[in-house]
């Protein structure tokens, strides 16, 4: 089986098939001389006292120390992740100031962040320093006005936007694929081009690009461009390897930037957030409501399935073919049968039919990853309900209508309470268990397509890599009024507010809160100007979690996967199984979610081999869901923790790809 309706409905098919992602925010590195300026909205440098039409410089270099300029202000971060940090994260970063930043603290990896004369927030590396002079990385939020020629800043597959640097990363040939940067293209919102004959062209509003991989030179027909992102085909003859792209914009070329061609590198297309597949029968797009049902044939869209030259790079055709890669795809962790796999008709857009096992598990959020050689997809999540219609989220007992209905609300206002206890291995103390309290009331805003981002239902895993300048929710903060947790052994505390942020409450709590035994714990708000008061309790059962097998942990083979064992914890409720792995600048982790009564769950190698071959961590924990309900929030959640967590290493045990 291989045609379905989508074969006739090209308009609305191809838009499914071919989303155009976000666009791209400012990112570049540059060197500063000392007594040079940068403007971060436009990346252009002048020297110290200067304007000019690139605008007032944000922040100065003087050979030794970073200075905000005009009204902007900065605040030194440390030495740290900088792709971890997000638009949220330098919002209510504490601290930003006029003063200088130190040299003692501008060093190798050191971050700072920068609130420009614009407003906009940047992210700030130190690459190099030294000899008076600075090499900067930095990604300017909401920025994407650089003066000058084209410039590139990623080369991203369609579907998946996996980052450079992990090792499911590359551009397979005949596949579909995204070019971010500035100046690209003539200004304007994109226009999908029609793959009706004769094509989509190779230039397009006076923009074309040039692949040169093994001293061949393919050109890529485009779908659309932007001043900030281009839609191409990599051309099926392109051969595989390390090569160069170059973007050129009425006679002005890019600088050459590097691409890394692959044999297959599946991405899966997710759309508006809200669904991932259709129904191979009806071609109408499965969401939450409409769940899929064990047994039915699905169609899914994307790219890199890899080279087919069977077919057009720039037109559609009207019988298509396959491509015979080696390729499972998996729900929840239980194998499917796949019935089609290869062209849609479209350039570069692959559709692969395949059968929901009778087997797999059931909720809003099972994870759906497809898997060539030993190379994965992005990880996707899909609705699953035997009979179809609204799924149902057995842990948190939402159905698929309110899931919907939250998600595609413009603003929502959210309250969490939480009881934390971690326990975790630290070289030189040992064994260090922190108890802790705290609460968060907040509005967020842009929900739609963040709303349920690392949200896996149990029995799955899903992995996260870090893509600068995605879709970040605004969050405005809620007064909630004053907030009380009480407990065993007479504890009564009462949270402080954090960092001075409005919705904001914390506190650390002694060593003897909370016990192997459990026990009872009261959650009271008194209410204020945002929020009405509320009661919310948590019961925790004895003996609480305990992980029995830490050591397996301490250095992974990812060929191999990871059986984790646990005792104890609330019957009835999930543990929670993630793992976090840092190379470079890339940054990635996983999530797995299983039936406490369990006692063990293996997080598949497939799973794992997402991940960059790094330092970084695991953690086991259990959570207590209940109820929380007030006045002025829509949704409300008190959340127990009990938490283990040890530093990992991971390896690919000499596997390559």
């Amino acid at each position: 089986m291989k045609r379905t309706r989508c074969r006739w409905i090209s308009v609305a098919c191809l838009t499914l098939a071919l989303p155009i992602a976000a666009l791209a925010d400012l990112s570049q590195t540059t060197t500063l001389q000392a007594n040079i300026g940068l403007n971060l909205d436009t990346g252009a440098t002048s020297a110290v006292g200067s304007r000019g039409s690139t605008g007032t410089p944000d922040i100065l270099w003087n050979g030794s120390t970073i200075t905000p300029a005009g009204n902007a202000t900065a605040v030194n971060v440390g030495v740290g992740a900088f792709n971890a940090l997000t638009l949220g994260t330098l919002t209510f970063l504490p601290g930003y100031s006029q003063a200088s930043i130190r040299a003692t603290d501008l060093v190798v990896n050191d971050v700072f962040a920068v609130r420009a004369n614009s407003g906009h927030y940047a992210k700030v590396l130190v690459r190099a320093v030294g000899g008076g002079s600075i090499t900067l990385q930095f990604t300017t939020f909401g920025a994407t006005n650089a003066p000058g020629g084209p410039a590139i800043t990623a080369i991203l597959n369609n579907s998946s936007a996996v980052p450079p640097g992990f090792p499911n990363y590359g551009i397979p040939p005949s596949s579909l694929f995204v070019v971010t940067g500035s100046g690209l293209s003539d200004a304007g919102d994109p226009v999908l081009q029609s793959s009706e004959a004769p094509g989509i062209p190779l230039t397009l509003n006076g923009t074309s690009i040039a692949v040169v991989v093994n001293g061949v030179t393919t050109r890529p027909a485009l779908y659309y461009t932007s001043p900030t992102q281009l839609a191409a085909v990599l051309p099926a003859a392109t051969p595989l390897g390390t090569g160069t792209l170059v973007v050129t914009y009425k006679g002005a070329n890019s600088a050459p930037a590097a691409i890394q061609v692959v044999p297959s590198a599946v991405g899966i297309n997710t759309y508006n957030g809200s669904g991932v597949a259709t129904d191979g029968a009806t071609g109408a797009l499965l969401t939450y409501i409409n769940s899929g049902s064990p047994g039915q044939t699905i169609v899914l869209w994307g790219t890199g399935l890899g080279a087919n030259p069977a077919d057009s790079d720039t037109t559609f055709s009207t019988a298509p073919h396959p491509v015979n890669t080696p390729l499972q795809i998996y729900f929840g962790g239980v194998p499917a049968r796949i019935l089609y796999q290869g062209a849609s008709g479209y350039p570069g857009v692959n559709q692969i039919n395949v059968t929901i096992p009778e087997s797999v598990p059931t909720g809003c959020w099972v994870p759906l990853v497809a898997v060539t050689g030993n190379v994965i997809s992005n990880v996707v999540t899909f609705p699953i309900n035997r009979g179809g219609g609204a799924c149902v989220d057995v842990q948190t007992g939402y159905n698929g209508g309110q899931i919907q209905q939250l998600s595609g609300q413009a603003k929502l206002k959210g309250g969490l309470v939480s009881l934390i206890q971690t326990t975790s291995v630290d070289l030189r103390r040992g064994t260090v268990v922190t108890n802790s309290a705290n609460a968060a009331f907040q509005q967020y805003g842009g929900l739609a397509a963040a709303a349920t981002g690392g949200t896996v239902s149990p029995g799955g895993c899903i992995v996260t890599q870090v893509v600068a300048g995605g879709p970040i929710p605004a969050l405005v903060g809620l007064d909630a009024g004053t907030i009380t947790l009480t407990g065993p052994a007479g504890l009564s505390v009462t949270l402080p507010s954090q960092f001075g942020l409005k919705g904001a409450y914390g506190a650390i709590l002694p060593a003897s809160a909370i016990s192997t035994a459990g026990g009872m714990y009261t959650f009271r708000g008194s209410g204020g100007a945002d929020v009405g008061p509320f009661t919310s309790t948590l019961s925790l059962s004895s003996p609480l979690l305990s992980w029995t097998n830490q050591s397996a942990a301490a250095s992974i083979d990812k060929t191999q996967g990871l059986l984790v064992t646990w005792t104890g914890g609330n019957p009835g409720t999930y543990v929670v199984i993630t793992g976090t792995a840092v190379a470079g600048t890339a940054a990635g982790g996983y999530t797995c979610l299983a039936p406490v009564e369990a006692r063990q769950f293996r997080v598949p190698s497939y799973i794992l081999l997402g991940l960059p071959n790094g330092g970084g961590g695991t953690a086991v924990q259990n959570n207590v869901y209940s109820s929380l309900s007030a006045t002025g929030i829509d949704t409300g959640v008190a959340l127990a923790d009990v938490s283990f967590s040890v530093a990992s290493t991971y390896s690919s045990g000499g596997l390559s790809r």
